[in-house]
């Protein structure tokens, strides 16, 4: 598979089409701090990109996309990045819930939710980890049982939800058979949070936020319509969801380059020690690097339509760079970064977490020893 590197006049020009329309329209105000004031506006904005078809640029057109390829859409993340844009409310859906129908949904299913997910009418959220089964999803103690009048009947505890409060549906993994410790019979299914039986309890962060939230489901009801894949075969659409999951993140490459040039701007204009320096340079290195994964995955989703067990690969290098480059602007910072709490301090504290959520660096190693290298278990 050889890489590809160098847009196409077709590229080029989109690129310049998507920046001067996000020069006109790209909102100029911070979102509220206000929370449900913070989801309207992005809602609002969302529906605002939707409109314009560059929420999802490769998505089909019957659902809300352009039908273009994947270097367009990245060409439209970096683009959003590099405006400072906020990010869309409803990313789980349009990252991760959306492909995975695409690839394993029914027909029904598609085109009743799809449509809905790139103008945010319906926010999505993800009930997969569980207090007793973080990043050990075969070990999952949720269940769907069977009811006698038809559907699943659910009842569990989730955790680590990323604005369940605020959402409308969610893509939730149940055991179908009631036992655990094996991918086997574990359901894929795309749940109604608006219904009795569901209580969402968000988990303050040590950031200070709160977007994460511990579910309760005492009897949630799913319908027969609503499995993805059969009921006791989730596991196979949970592996491509979680593959698109650590795919492709250009916001967090446009995010590391601007720390970059933040530390090189500090660096001029303080004479810092060799140490330091060795430091900035090993990041620039590890950036470049990051950025050649990127181009190799979204090679591969041109050329196969959908991610590889290598997408670890890209969430196992930039969420330990990331670490170590916002270890080094603390460094740098000293006590003063720490007594006076700014952006860098709060970013600092956030990608802590970076290397748990989503998949911990140690699922990423063996994924990429056992499916990619073959090695043996």
């Amino acid at each position: 598979m050889s890489l590809s590197f160098a847009e196409t006049p077709e590229q080029a020009e989109f690129r310049s089409y998507v920046r001067e329309w996000l020069r006109a329209n790209c909102p100029t105000e911070p979102p509220p701090a206000e929370e449900s004031a913070q989801v309207d506006f992005l809602r609002g904005w969302q529906r605002q990109l939707a409109g314009e078809g560059l929420v999802a640029a490769q998505w089909p057109t019957e659902y809300g996309g352009r039908g273009l390829g994947w270097m367009d859409n990245f060409i439209v993340q970096e683009e959003l990045a590099l405006a400072r844009a906020p990010e869309i409310i409803n990313r789980m859906a349009v990252n991760l819930v959306g492909p995975a129908l695409m690839a394993h949904g029914s027909a029904t299913q598609r085109a009743r939710y799809l449509p809905h997910m790139l103008s945010a009418d319906q926010i999505w959220c993800q009930l997969f980890s569980e207090p007793s089964a973080g990043s050990d999803l075969r070990s999952l103690r949720t269940a769907a049982r069977r009811r006698p009048a038809g559907g699943w009947e659910i009842s569990g505890s989730k955790v680590w939800s990323s604005w369940a409060h605020h959402a409308d549906r969610a893509v939730l993994l149940a055991r179908t058979d009631g036992e655990t410790g094996r991918a086997g019979d574990i359901g894929y299914f795309l749940l109604d949070m608006r219904q009795p039986g569901i209580v969402t309890r968000p988990v303050r962060q040590m950031t200070g936020d709160a977007e994460f939230c511990e579910v309760s489901l005492d009897g949630a009801v799913v319908d027969d319509a609503d499995v993805v894949g059969e009921p006791a075969d989730g596991w196979n659409v949970v592996r491509t969801t979680i593959r698109y999951e650590r795919s492709v993140s250009p916001r967090q490459l446009i995010t590391h380059v601007r720390l970059l040039e933040h530390l090189l701007e500090y660096a001029r204009a303080n004479r810092l020690s060799p140490e330091f320096r060795e430091r900035i340079a090993q990041a620039y290195t590890e950036l470049t690097i990051y950025r050649l994964h990127i181009y190799r995955v979204l090679t591969e989703l041109e050329s196969n339509g959908q991610p590889s067990a290598r997408s670890s690969v890209i969430k196992l290098f930039w969420s330990e760079m990331a670490q170590r480059m916002h270890e080094l602007a603390m460094d740098i910072g000293g006590m003063k970064a720490v007594c006076e709490p700014d952006e860098h301090v709060r970013a600092y504290l956030y990608y802590r977490a970076c290397t748990i959520f989503a998949g911990t660096s140690e699922i990423q190693r063996d994924t990429l020893a056992h499916q990619v290298l073959r090695m043996p278990r």
